[in-house]
């Protein structure tokens, strides 16, 4: 199980109901919960495997809602038409690269890794699926 060696400061549902309301989305509910418990901040465990041809990667930080220099919304907007529309940002890893968490259609709830450097053939070319959902990426964190 996955620790966090800090967290940034609680927020409450109305706050997640507030950035789901100005960027249009709706969070899975498993995510909405490790928000209001951590908030985003950066984890104890934090090495997953990419792929067999990328090997592995780690989370720099997860992105947590409210005044700090990394937050959902600010990441929002700057990717925004950058990763594909079903998708919000959740953490980066040191390289700049995104974990994506699927918020719509056949992407819902799953995690996916978005590699900055690479130029896609289409729009998920340079995507790999790192977990059918938050808890399972969360818990094999390691």
């Amino acid at each position: 199980m996955t620790n966090m060696n800090s967290k940034n400061p609680k927020i409450s549902l109305d706050d997640i109901k507030e950035f789901e309301h100005e960027y249009d989305i709706t969070l899975p509910k498993e995510y909405v919960d490790f928000l209001l418990e951590y908030n985003g901040g950066y984890p104890q465990e934090s090495t997953f495997k990419i792929s067999d041809s990328e090997g592995e990667s780690l989370v720099n930080k997860f992105y947590g809602i409210g005044d700090m220099k990394s937050n959902l919304a600010k990441v929002f907007e700057i990717l925004e038409g950058e990763i594909p529309e079903d998708f919000v940002s959740i953490a980066n890893d040191p390289g700049g690269n995104e974990i994506l968490l699927g918020i719509s259609g056949e992407y819902q709830g799953k995690v996916y890794f978005w590699i900055h450097d690479i130029e896609p053939e289409d729009e998920m070319g340079n995507m790999f699926i790192l977990a059918d959902s938050f808890s399972e990426f969360f818990i094999n964190l390691y």
